[in-house]
């Protein structure tokens, strides 16, 4: 009977002879995919120290251990397996990029042009590694196929199951991060990443959050009663206008759309299409399905904007020229599809207002819709304290189907402009796409002009850009919520005496406060410590905070703390707060407007050079803080130079400002860009 000594060298050598059998299987296999010649086999072959360190080289690539086989050492596998790589590589045929035709060549060097565009655009707006993962794959493949040695050679089997092993760890790690993000406190400075204090100011203040529909948010009540006073201070605005409100559908037919040429281009791209007009349980039992059988014979386009839809309707409600001008104004909410969402700023549903109206004269159109930007522009200075520019856009940039487009272009703390508000003369395009006559005084018939304008919920972006700080939301009185939040300090437990006297004082004070017309809360929560309730109405901005305690109503005082404006608190005798804080919330008013203006006017460069421009823009990212700001330049209006210096430093004109080019400040002067005669001076700068 054999001893076990012996039975084991039996199974090694069996062992042995199974693992050099397969290898001896797989050289055939490598060496027909990597197409070797003779020659260049011979010669790699060569550079091996022996025909066993080639064996183990592939043996070890099909994951069998080579160490029983030679001579053990773990780190000579290693080195095998090096020396395979590299012989791998050497023997591989020539680059399939010498069979492609010049025509694929060229194909491809063009998308790969474009996709990497696409990749920096998308870098530029701070979008996750996630969110670049599949754009980035696409541009490895097509560079792959124009030149594989271009690409990475792909990792060994062993380390990408270990990848796949790492990934769910990975994700949940991700998904923590995440979580401990959106409960987290902390405002992240400015200086550090404006983009992320953006977005930190919006959570932890309360404002919004993100729902479970891709790119659209939740308004919370905070955010939601900032939108209120902006809406209740310009619909107040809109009816001295002369316009009455009124509601249509939320769905548009698509032949609507198709109505106006330059309407429909503009907004294709950012359409959500209803197709179907009920459900129906999947037969395969996956849920549920669009119904077959329910497929709408016009599908129906969830609004972008409503001209189509008010313009179907106008035809029916004009007739003669007494019905003119007609001006309606709609509260609604619509729906533009983006791939790349910023809270407030942009997203796919956002809240607005859209007016339109309707004229007997091109000149009545116009001056409506310049009126209204007045409007607009008074309305951002006096209730945001928010500065802008008032101008017209370039034709590259107007709204698709006017004629002209006016703009409110505020600047924010980082540098970059905000487009806060337009207003368009439409001319009669959607007059004659939707057969919209009246009958003149004369008895003519003639074709309507018309306008349309409209605000929206990035108002409140707006806000918090031009506002706010490190330590939280900064909110000017006049569209804060809450004006004044009173914290009254408990007296001591068994002081009933004290409690009394506190709660009269309370009382009378809240009622001054608010006969003086201001909003109040009294924020008296017995579990919140007094340092809690200040933090916490800093953050959200309001304006002034009261104290009112025992011993301040022994001395017939309260103490003062405004949010920004003063370090210090300041001691008010209690009959006289109503007159002191309606003094302090105008002056607060005033410094934040006065704040605003110095900004705008500090960040206007005037007449650079287009060198200089560039060179300060071209880096300029949205999340850097206290970025170059504006440029003011003369410039010949061309839109293939304005698309040149979009690509080349991600500028774009924001306006041609309306006083600067009245006063024919361009007169005389060479485009900074072209060195032609200019036409106007435009104001270019990075925009969100």
């Amino acid at each position: 009977m054999p001893s076990k000594s012996t039975l084991g060298l039996v199974v090694t050598l069996a062992t042995t002879s199974l693992a050099m059998t397969r290898a001896f299987q797989l050289i055939p296999t490598v060496v027909r995919r990597a197409r070797i010649s003779t020659s260049t086999s011979t010669r790699n072959l060569a550079s091996c120290t022996s025909s066993s360190q080639f064996i183990g080289g592939v043996v070890q690539s099909g994951r069998m251990s080579s160490r029983t086989m030679f001579d053990g050492s773990s780190s000579s596998s290693a080195s095998r397996y090096s020396r395979m790589t590299r012989f791998m590589s050497q023997t591989t045929d020539e680059s399939p990029a010498t069979t492609l035709s010049d025509e694929r060549k060229a194909e491809l060097e063009s998308k790969i042009k474009d996709k990497g565009d696409v990749i920096r655009k998308m870098k530029d707006e701070g979008l996750s590694k996630d969110e670049l993962a599949p754009h980035v794959a696409e541009l490895l493949a097509l560079k792959a196929e124009l030149d594989p040695s271009s690409v990475p050679p792909p990792k060994k089997k062993k380390k990408q199951q270990q990848q796949k092993q790492k990934q769910p760890t990975a994700k949940a790690s991700k998904q923590k991060q995440q979580t401990e993000d959106a409960e987290s406190d902390y405002i992240t400075p400015r200086a550090e990443n404006y983009s992320k204090w953006y977005n930190d100011i919006i959570r932890v203040c309360s404002l919004a959050e993100t729902s479970p529909v891709r790119g659209c948010m939740v308004i919370k009540p905070w955010g939601m009663s900032l939108w209120d006073r902006v809406r209740n201070d310009l619909d107040a605005r809109i009816q001295d206008h002369g316009a009455e409100n009124a509601y249509f559908p939320l769905l548009i037919p698509k032949s609507f759309l198709s109505k106006e040429a330059e309407h429909v281009d503009g907004f294709a791209k950012e359409c959500a299409v209803v197709t179907h007009h009920r459900l129906t349980a999947d037969p395969e039992g996956k849920g549920l399905i669009a119904d077959p059988d329910a497929e709408l014979e016009d599908p129906l386009i969830i609004r972008p904007t409503s001209e189509t839809m008010i313009w179907n309707m106008f035809k029916k409600w004009i007739v003669s020229h007494r019905d003119l001008p007609l001006k309606v104004n709609q509260w609604a909410n619509v729906m533009r599809w983006e791939m790349r969402t910023r809270p407030f700023l942009r997203t796919s549903e956002f809240l607005w207002q859209e007016g339109h109206t309707a004229h007997a004269t091109a000149e009545g159109a116009i001056q409506d819709s310049k009126d209204m930007l007045d409007q607009y522009a008074d309305m951002c200075e006096k209730l945001l304290a928010i500065p802008v520019v008032k101008g017209a856009k370039s034709p590259s940039e107007r709204f698709a189907g006017a004629e002209e487009t006016y703009t409110i272009e505020a600047l924010m703390q980082n540098g970059w402009a905000l487009q806060s508000g337009t207003s368009h003369f439409l001319g009669q395009s959607f007059g004659k796409a939707f057969d919209v006559t009246f009958q003149d005084a004369e008895g003519k018939m003639q074709d309507v002009w018309g306008t349309s304008w409209g605000v929206s919920t990035r108002l409140i972006g707006a806000l918090i850009m031009t506002h706010s700080d490190d330590a939280g939301l900064v909110l000017p009185p006049r569209v804060a919520p809450v004006q004044v939040v009173v914290v009254p300090i408990p007296a001591k437990k068994n002081d009933e005496e004290g409690k009394k006297a506190l709660n009269d004082a309370l009382d009378k004070l809240v009622a001054d406060l608010k006969g003086a017309g201001l909003r109040v809360k009294v924020d008296d929560r017995d579990y919140v410590r007094n340092g809690a309730k200040y933090f916490e109405w800093e953050r959200k901005g309001v304006p002034l905070r009261i104290e009112l305690g025992p011993r301040d109503v022994e001395k017939g005082a309260c103490v003062f703390k405004t949010r920004v404006g003063s370090e210090g608190k300041e001691t008010v005798a209690l009959g006289d707060v109503s007159v002191r804080a309606t003094k302090v919330l105008d002056s607060l008013q005033e410094y934040l407007l006065d704040t605003a203006k110095e900004r705008l006017v500090g960040g206007m460069n005037m007449m650079a050079t287009y060198d200089q421009m560039k060179e300060a823009l071209e880096a300029d990212e949205a999340s850097e803080y206290d970025g170059p700001g504006l440029y003011l330049v003369p410039w010949k209006c061309d839109a293939v130079n304005e698309e040149k210096i979009k690509e080349e430093c991600k500028a774009t004109v924001r306006c041609y400002p309306t006083d600067v080019n009245e006063a024919g400040m361009a007169e005389g002067k060479k485009c900074f860009y072209s060195g032609e005669d200019a036409t106007h001076m435009a104001l270019f700068g990075r925009a969100f």
